[in-house]
């Protein structure tokens, strides 16, 4: 490992500061799970590493039923899934944090960095845009929000600019009668990354019917998607094994996977439609027992 110097900032504005002095010479440490490895294996280099977790934005999560969750970037993924009335509220991303790493990788490792690391694979992201989540940036020119959706440009690249960074991430409020829910496809234990993963989202009507769906997925393109087409498509209609697998098959359309050693395109997009079928399955179940 090349050695670099290391701060740890007290606040927003000297992480900003920081950031736009060294430019894409500086690296954050949060959980530091794909940082450490990256600069111990030379796959990335740093003049500095800036060390984000004295912040407080960047390491609290707090949830109120008029603004929802807000979840620090540097929050460690067991927090969620531990947590007894968050894991209940978002079941997907609850799901999402349990199957990240092993649990002392979980101890560490936070969805924020899973977010910023914007692999094609990562198992928060669907479950994040199923949730309709959005990232809260912090740079020179101030604060903005952008969609977890439109977050991810490429395979490791997200929308941040020259002295950005992520502070947080914002997750509606959750409401009677809805539910959430992941699953992701593995060929082995041995190999923890996903070859696909599906997140689906539910809200239902007093009639039973959905009033509102989104799903979101992973692995199967360059980067996350939102499946919107077979979201709109389950909109007033029963919750049915017929209609979850209509829209499973409406968002094998929007696919593009790979053939790698993990599986073959064709594989990957028939499990599309599978894993969507199923955590809308799943969603609805939560949904009807929240």
């Amino acid at each position: 490992m090349k050695e670099f110097d290391y701060v740890a900032p007290d606040s927003v504005p000297e992480v900003v500061a920081v950031l736009s002095e060294h430019g894409d010479r500086a690296k954050l440490l949060a959980g530091g799970t794909d940082i450490i490895v990256q600069l111990r294996e030379g796959l990335r280099e740093a003049d500095v590493v800036v060390d984000i977790k004295k912040i407080d934005e960047v390491t609290s999560f707090k949830y109120c039923d008029e603004n929802g969750l807000a979840l620090g970037a540097a929050v460690a993924c067991y927090n969620l899934y531990e947590h007894p009335e968050l894991s209940k509220l978002y079941g997907a991303l609850a799901d999402s944090t349990h199957i990240i790493g092993g649990w002392q990788i979980q101890s560490r490792a936070s969805v924020g960095g899973n977010l910023c690391n914007a692999s094609p694979a990562a198992d928060s992201i669907p479950s994040l845009i199923a949730l309709n989540a959005m990232a809260v940036v912090a740079g020179p020119n101030g604060e903005r929000t952008v969609a977890v959706e439109e977050f991810c440009t490429g395979p490791g690249r997200n929308a941040l600019e020259n002295g950005e960074f992520l502070v947080s991430i914002q997750i509606p409020a959750q409401c009677n009668r809805s539910g959430s829910a992941y699953e992701r496809f593995i060929p082995r234990n041995e190999m923890d990354i996903a070859v696909v993963g599906a997140g689906s989202w539910v809200k239902l009507a007093e009639d039973g019917t959905i009033a509102a769906a989104r799903i979101g997925l992973g692995a199967v393109a360059a980067t996350p998607l939102y499946a919107a087409a077979a979201s709109e498509s389950l909109l007033g209609k029963a919750p049915t094994e017929e209609n979850l697998a209509t829209a499973g098959e409406l968002a094998k359309q929007i696919a593009t996977p790979i053939s790698d050693m993990r599986g073959t395109d064709e594989y990957r997009t028939h499990l599309v439609g599978v894993l969507v079928q199923r955590t809308l399955t799943t969603a609805v179940e939560r949904a009807q027992s929240s």
